[in-house]
C-alpha cells in the first residue's frame, strides 16, 4: 500500500495561497450551493483574516441549516476498556501509563451502564475501548469481546427506553473481522487519523500496532469493503498544523469518494486535553485556539456540508455553543471516559478531561433554549437510510424532510419519558412553536408521528 496523503501538495497549496476579500466571498457563494469545497478553497478559508470570519461563520451556520435544519443530535460514548497495546504519548490509556488502574467491563457490568443512560434517556452510544482487548476467556478472540458487548447493548429494555443506534470506536480490523462487525448490526464505524502527518504520527505513536501509519490509514476503506457504509473519520488537533490536517482531511474524503463512491458520515473534531499521567497532553506542540477552532468547524461545514460534525465533551459549554452556530450537527452529553463511570458516578481513570460536566437534561434545557430541537433519531439507519442513499438525499438538502420529523418524534419521547418539570415544559413550548413554523407537508408528517407518541407508541418514525 502507498498513501494517498501528498504531503508536499498539501505544503505547496498551503504555501501559494493569495487570499483577499473578493475571493473569499466567491468561495463563500460557492459553499452555499451545498455542493461542497476544493482544497484550494479549504487553504483559502484556513487563512482567513478576523474581519471576515463572521462571513464564514454565518454561511456554515446557513449551510447546515439548508441541510439538517435546527435539530441536534445526542449521544453518549461508553467506554467498555481502558486496556491498551499503543502507547500514544497524549492518551492516558497508553500502556506505559502505570498510574490509572486497567478495567474491562463484564457483560453484566455493560448491561448495568446502558440501564443507567437508557434511564437518562439515551437512545444512541458510541462504543469505545482502547486498541487491546482485555483477557475476555482462554478460549474467545478478543473481537468476541467487543461483538459480545454489541449484543448486551441491544439487549438491555427499560420501560420505554432501549439503544436504538450503537456506533463503534474500535481498533482498525481485517476485512474478514469488519463483516463480523456489521453483522452485528452496528451504527457508523468510527476511528481517527489523529495526525495525518506521517513524521509526527511516528512520534506520537511509538509502539503497538497503532505506530503502523498505513494500517490505520487505509482501515477506513477495509470497513467499506466490508459493507459498513456510515464511516466517521477525524484528527486530533494540537498534534500538527491544523490547517496541514484540513487539507489532509480533504484528500482522505476525496479517497473515499473515489473509490467507494461516498464520504464519511461524520468528521469528529477533538482537541488535546489533559490526561492523567500524560505530561504531553499539557502542552501539545501545535495548541489551537479558541479562534481557530471556531474556524476549523465552519470551514469544515462549508467543505463538506453533508457530513455531520461531532463535537464532545471535551469543550467547555461556552465553546460548545458558540460551536452549535457554526455548523456543529451531534454532540454528546452527560459523558464519562472511563469504564464504569456512569454506574459507578466517577471520573476515575478517565482517558482524558471533560470540559462540560453538564446532564443530558442540562445540555437539553440549554438546546432549547437556543431554539435548537434535540434529537435521538435513528430512523435512517433503521430504513436503510445509509451510505450513498444517505448521501443522495443529504446533498440537495433533501434529509431535512426526514430530520425533522423523527428528531421531533424522539424529541417528544424524551420530554414524556425522561425530562425535567422544567425542561418538559420549556420543550413543548417549543415543539408548538416549530409546528407553526414548519411547511405544510411536513408538518402534516411530524404531527401524525407526535400523535401516536401521546398516544403510548414509542419508536415511531419516516
Amino acid at each position: 500500500m502507498e498513501t494517498y496523503i501528498d504531503e508536499q501538495c498539501i505544503v505547496n497549496t498551503l504555501q501559494n495561497v493569495t487570499v483577499d476579500s473578493y475571493a473569499i466571498k466567491e468561495i463563500l457563494a460557492k459553499a452555499k450551493e451545498l455542493k461542497g469545497l476544493d482544497s484550494k478553497d479549504v487553504a483559502i478559508l484556513s487563512a482567513i483574516s478576523t474581519e471576515m470570519a463572521n462571513e464564514l461563520y454565518e454561511t456554515a451556520d446557513y449551510i447546515k441549516k439548508q441541510i439538517y435544519g435546527n435539530r441536534i443530535v445526542l449521544f453518549a460514548p461508553l467506554y467498555i476498556s481502558n486496556y491498551c497495546a499503543n502507547d500514544c504519548v497524549y492518551c492516558a490509556f497508553r500502556a506505559s501509563n502505570r498510574t490509572i488502574k486497567r478495567n474491562y467491563l463484564t457483560m453484566e457490568q455493560i448491561k448495568c451502564e446502558v440501564e443507567t443512560l437508557v434511564e437518562q434517556g439515551h437512545k444512541r452510544l458510541l462504543l469505545v475501548a482502547g486498541e487491546a482487548y482485555p483477557p475476555y476467556s482462554s478460549n474467545k478472540r478478543g473481537l468476541q469481546y467487543i461483538l459480545d458487548a454489541i449484543e448486551n447493548v441491544y439487549s438491555v429494555k427499560k420501560r420505554n427506553g432501549e439503544i436504538r443506534r450503537l456506533n463503534v470506536n474500535i481498533a482498525p480490523l481485517t476485512v474478514e473481522e469488519f463483516k463480523e462487525l456489521k453483522a452485528a448490526k452496528i451504527g457508523t464505524y468510527q476511528l481517527f487519523q489523529e495526525t495525518y502527518h506521517k513524521d509526527t504520527y511516528s512520534k506520537v505513536h511509538p509502539k503497538g500496532k497503532k505506530a503502523d501509519y498505513l494500517w490505520r490509514l487505509f482501515a477506513m476503506d477495509r470497513a467499506m469493503e466490508a459493507g459498513i457504509d456510515d464511516v466517521g473519520i477525524g484528527v486530533l488537533f494540537g498534534l500538527f498544523d491544523w490547517k496541514f490536517e484540513l487539507l489532509a482531511m480533504m484528500q482522505h474524503i476525496q479517497h473515499l469518494e473515489k473509490n467507494f463512491g461516498v464520504g464519511p458520515h461524520t468528521i469528529s473534531v477533538p482537541r488535546i486535553e489533559p490526561a492523567i499521567d500524560t505530561p504531553f497532553s499539557q502542552n501539545p506542540p501545535y495548541r489551537v485556539s479558541d479562534d481557530d477552532f471556531l474556524k476549523i468547524i465552519a470551514i469544515l461545514r462549508c467543505a463538506v456540508p453533508y457530513t455531520g460534525i461531532i463535537l464532545s465533551t471535551r469543550e467547555d459549554p461556552l465553546m460548545r455553543k458558540k460551536a452549535l452556530m457554526l455548523g456543529v450537527s451531534q454532540i454528546s452529553a452527560g459523558s464519562k471516559t472511563n469504564p464504569g463511570g456512569y454506574s459507578l458516578n466517577d471520573d476515575v481513570d478517565a482517558q482524558f478531561s471533560i470540559g462540560d460536566h453538564r446532564s443530558l437534561d442540562e445540555v437539553i434545557y440549554d438546546l432549547i433554549s437556543m431554539g435548537f430541537i434535540p434529537s435521538f433519531c435513528t430512523a435512517c439507519y433503521r430504513l436503510g437510510r445509509t451510505g450513498e442513499d444517505f448521501m443522495d438525499k443529504a446533498k440537495p438538502g433533501l434529509i431535512k424532510q426526514f430530520c425533522t420529523p423523527n428528531g421531533m418524534a424522539t424529541f417528544m419521547e424524551y420530554l414524556l419519558d425522561y425530562a425535567s418539570e422544567k425542561t418538559q415544559s420549556k420543550g413543548m413550548a417549543l415543539i408548538q412553536s416549530m409546528m407553526q413554523q414548519m411547511e405544510p407537508p411536513i408538518a402534516a408528517r411530524t404531527q401524525k408521528l407526535l400523535q401516536q407518541i401521546k398516544k403510548g407508541k414509542r419508536d415511531v418514525y419516516c
